[in-house]
């Protein structure tokens, strides 16, 4: 008898059921029959769990559940879809791994971490499980291999980006809702509560800090408009080559995540929102000269109309703004904190803002060098040099049609992540909007490979 993946796991789940209803009684056991019906659903066919993370993950990022350790429930698909891809390979019905420049600098990325997660066990006095959080990262960044194993053929990859809009509209409904209906941010917080997001203190804190910044499931406006950057330019584009109701969402997300970003007060994503225009403009993209006279026309009628926009606008000038103050004194504590931590701080603590006089520091890039010392910076580096390689458009944009559109529109969008890292820091280690911004250069990559 030949025992593989189809025979192992059902029976695996049967013998489960049966000990949960023996040891727990009907009520557990019930629970434990829909918990696994679920991780059949996606473990039979892993796709489907990459699907439901796109129509989560945006929407809903910091939902949690309790699996031994409390972990958000969009890295828990993740891990659902990455048992079912071995169990697939076990059955040998998955493609080869992903073997291209990018995904080879990727890997030589994650195995250098392997010595920051190690050196930061040691040197970094604080409470926190390194080996749990370094295993938290790697999820978020492998969408980068799950993409080309499960979607690397233009119809699943048509897929990925319409669940990926439903869940930025998702967000759109919570956010500009609750934003409409009234500012009281206990009002998001009590929400937030309820879907078991971590720390509802904290998040207090954050929200009534500035009332007059839209409030959002990703609990920062910072973190709201780097998340709204990354669903803007796709929408927009994916509006230009749909009709019906598939148009209409794309609309919906491009307008309502831009009126978003505005809200949000993220000056970091308005600007990059800004150069994203002006590289289609530069690209020669139709419409996209018109485009960015009406987007500055806009922002004008907005910033005259909306006062809290005049106030944060403003404070890009002010030589008194706190935020702006805080990145001076990062910059200059660098090499200072780097100096503490010369293999990388790691993964037992998260980056401080100000802790025992070490800094943080607001920039994407020299945030590598903080978490995994110079060479996971200069690793980094190579994985965005390798993409770019691969993905570069050369010429013009006087055509857009369903042959380049989607393309342009996510190499676009991790182009505008990455200059937000020039001023910030959220798309290095935050978990759950770096497996997007993962996610999109992924699908770029696949993308550029399908009309190469």
């Amino acid at each position: 008898m030949t025992w593989g993946a189809s025979t192992v796991f059902p029976a695996v789940l049967g013998a489960l059921f049966a000990l949960l209803m023996l040891l727990g009684g009907a009520p557990l056991g019930m629970l434990a029959a829909v918990a696994l019906a679920f991780a059949v659903f996606i473990v039979t066919q892993p796709l489907r769990g990459l699907l439901l993370f796109c129509l989560l993950a945006p929407a809903l990022p910091w939902m949690t559940i309790t699996l031994g350790v409390r972990i958000t429930t969009s890295e828990a698909i993740l891990a659902l879809t990455w048992v079912g891809v071995f169990f697939q390979w076990w059955s040998g019905r998955l493609p080869p791994w992903p073997d291209q420049p990018a995904e080879r600098a990727m890997m030589r990325l994650l195995v250098w971490s392997i010595v920051p997660l190690i050196a930061g066990q040691f040197m970094v006095q604080a409470e926190g499980v390194g080996p749990v959080n370094w295993v938290r990262w790697l999820l978020n960044v492998s969408p980068v291999f799950l993409v080309p194993l499960l979607a690397s053929d233009e119809r699943n990859r048509d897929r990925l980006l319409l669940y990926l809009l439903l869940g930025f509209a998702g967000l759109l409904v919570i956010a500009l809702g609750f934003f409409f209906t009234g500012r009281d941010p206990m009002r998001m917080v009590k929400f937030l509560t309820t879907l078991q997001y971590a720390r509802p203190d904290a998040i207090q804190d954050i929200l009534s800090a500035d009332p007059t910044r839209m409030a959002s499931p990703w609990v920062h406006p910072n973190s709201t408009g780097g998340a709204l950057l990354l669903g803007t330019p796709l929408g927009l584009f994916f509006a230009v080559i749909h009709t019906g109701w598939r148009r209409a969402l794309g609309l919906f997300v491009a307008v309502g995540g831009a009126a978003g970003i505005v809200f949000s007060g993220s000056r970091g994503a308005l600007l990059c929102m800004g150069v994203f225009v002006v590289w289609l403009a530069y690209k020669k993209t139709p419409y996209a000269g018109r485009g960015l006279l009406i987007a500055l026309f806009l922002a004008t009628a907005l910033l005259v109309l909306y006062p809290p926009a005049q106030t944060r606008f403003a404070s890009l000038f002010s030589s008194n703004d706190v935020s702006t103050g805080v990145r001076f004194e990062e910059y200059l504590h660098f090499p200072e904190s780097v100096a503490r931590y010369p293999l990388g701080m790691g993964f037992k603590a998260d980056t401080p803002a100000t802790a025992n006089g070490v800094y943080g520091i607001s920039n994407l890039w020299l945030n590598y060098w903080y978490k995994l010392g110079l060479p996971g910076m200069l690793l980094f580096i190579g994985v965005t040099t390798a993409w770019w390689r691969q993905v570069r458009m050369s010429g013009d944009f006087k055509v857009i049609d369903q042959s380049n559109a989607m393309r342009i529109a996510t190499v676009g969008t991790v182009l505008a992540a990455l200059a937000t890292g020039f001023i910030d820091h959220y798309f290095s280690f935050t978990q759950v909007l770096i497996s997007l911004f993962w996610l999109i250069l992924a699908i770029s990559l696949q993308t550029a490979k399908a009309r190469s």
